[in-house]
């Protein structure tokens, strides 16, 4: 079976701003290095950052704020006029002298026959390259107007952007944007990757993250806990090769739930999905009107509309959702299929409708082998919140999705996150391509396949997740991200399990 390798390595390790602000004077002090020294790295990576992203670039605008970020992009704004840029900084405040390590930052700059100028248009209309250093991590409420106005008018020109550490107005936190928030090219963030970055509208923000320890890493590591880990698909081993002597029988019996009048789409996706996925028998159960839409071209597939009771009986474990409706059939179909998985201990995916139906009736139902499938919509509704609580602040609502229903939890979207009510994990794949009617539905499908092959439910959430989401990576690389629908996620899945 499937070993999960979780690299213990920082850069799958995922921190909140406040530990990597309580943490690095220690880690830089372990590592043989002051403060000092540390925005000194975090200067020169940022120049070569620059370096990458536009290496033709000869007139570059460094706008810089108050605190450490400020430092690091003085000693950047530096490094890029001694290579021969033309380089001018403007701040906020310009006759402003700043204190602490980002001070003698300033005075470095200054020292080199640097000026510090008023922010105005024309720089950033001459300008190939911008080094955003204006606000970083420490901010937590809505943007100064001064901040918010020089942001707009970034977003609003066409110039490649490097955000120091954070996008300026961004909650490294939560990924939530205060008010205002720049959309970077490019996010160098520094010594721990912030949870914010990594998911939802954080994650649009930063464009490409990058990652620079600074040298402090492992120090780093040994003094602060993280609070998420992210999920990459090298991180799991290959699952073993089969039994010559196996049957189909050794692969599980899944039973997909759902398919009502004129729903017969999503749960044909989800079946088939679950065939190409590896388990070995699926039997899908629908309304009667859409046996023929479900069976034909399918044979694989075993369809029914008759004797639930019997085809729970039968099957090893359950996805429920997809189709599946929120009328008086949709609901009777759910609470017979609840009360026998939660009767008979077997595991459940409850995804799409059936979500809707769950929350519903939040105490009614604990099973222990069960996995969520919200998106932002349907864990509001979940948890009795409005979309936007949700989105900006999904880890938060993830852990109380999991912990409410006692399940694991898997909130959709930009960085899915998975919690298991203590522990939570980001995907790092995964692309707007995949924002596509019956993606949802396929990946319900992959989850229950791997509980049908005999995966723990949490490492099949772990698994399932990151397996669909680098499927639509390989789709996207191969054929762009528009166009792309569900059903080309299967050759795309089938050969990533096969690798």
């Amino acid at each position: 079976m499937l070993d999960n390798q979780i690299a213990t390595s920082l850069p799958y390790k995922l921190y909140r701003a406040d530990q990597v602000r309580d943490n690095e004077r220690t880690a830089a002090e372990n590592s043989g290095c002051d403060m000092f020294a540390l925005m000194q790295r975090a200067g020169a990576s940022v120049f070569r950052q620059s370096e990458l992203l536009v290496p033709e670039a000869d007139v570059i605008l460094v706008l810089v704020g108050q605190g450490n970020n400020a430092g690091d992009g003085y000693i950047a704004a530096t490094h890029l006029k001694n290579a021969g840029r033309q380089v001018t900084v403007c701040a906020v405040e310009p006759e402003r002298e700043l204190d602490g390590d980002a001070g003698r930052a300033q005075a470095y700059w200054l020292s080199t026959g640097g000026k510090i100028e008023s922010f105005s248009k024309d720089y950033l209309q001459r300008a190939n390259l911008v080094i955003d250093a204006l606000l970083g991590t420490g901010i937590n409420s809505a943007i100064r107007k001064e901040f918010a106005l020089i942001i707009d008018d970034l977003n609003a020109a066409d110039v490649p952007v490097i955000s120091i550490d954070v996008p300026s107005g961004l909650d490294a936190n939560t990924g939530q944007s205060l008010g205002r928030c720049v959309q970077a090219d490019v996010t160098l963030t520094l010594v721990g990757i912030k949870l914010g970055l990594t998911t939802g509208a954080g994650k649009q923000s930063c464009g490409k993250l990058v990652f620079d320890d600074l040298g402090i890493g492992n120090a780093f590591k040994s003094l602060a806990r993280a609070s998420a880990s992210a999920l990459t698909i090298e991180q799991f081993d290959s699952m073993k090769p089969r039994d010559i002597h196996s049957h189909k029988g050794s692969y599980g019996r899944l039973l997909c739930v759902g398919g009502n009048r004129g729903t017969a789409g999503a749960i044909r996706l989800s079946s088939e999905a679950a065939l190409r996925s590896g388990a070995g028998m699926v039997r899908t159960y629908v309304h009667s009107s859409s046996v023929i839409q479900v069976s034909a071209g399918r044979p694989e597939l075993m369809v029914t509309d008759e004797e639930l009771e019997q085809a729970l009986d039968w099957a090893t474990c359950v996805v429920i959702g997809p189709g599946l409706g929120q009328d008086d059939w949709a609901e009777d179909t759910f609470q017979m299929t609840l009360r026998h998985c939660q009767q008979h201990g077997k595991p459940l995916v409850i995804d799409a409708d059936a979500l809707n139906l769950l929350s519903k009736q939040a105490t009614a139902y604990t099973i222990n082998d069960c996995i969520l499938t919200p998106h932002a919509g349907e864990a509001a509704r979940l948890l009795g919140v409005t979309v936007d609580d949700v989105e900006a602040e999904r880890f938060n609502y993830a852990r109380q999705c999991a912990q409410r229903y006692h399940a694991l939890c898997v909130l959709k979207g930009a960085g899915t996150i998975i919690d298991n009510e203590s522990t939570a994990w980001v995907c790092s794949h995964g692309n707007p391509g995949l924002a596509t009617a019956g993606s949802g539905d396929v990946l319900s499908g992959i989850l229950g396949a791997l509980l049908a092959q005999g995966m723990s439910t949490e490492l099949a959430c772990k698994y399932g997740v990151t397996l669909h989401a680098k499927a639509g990576d390989n789709v996207a690389e191969s054929h762009g991200q528009r166009g792309m629908i569900a059903s080309d996620l299967f050759d795309a899945v089938r050969t990533l399990l096969n690798q």
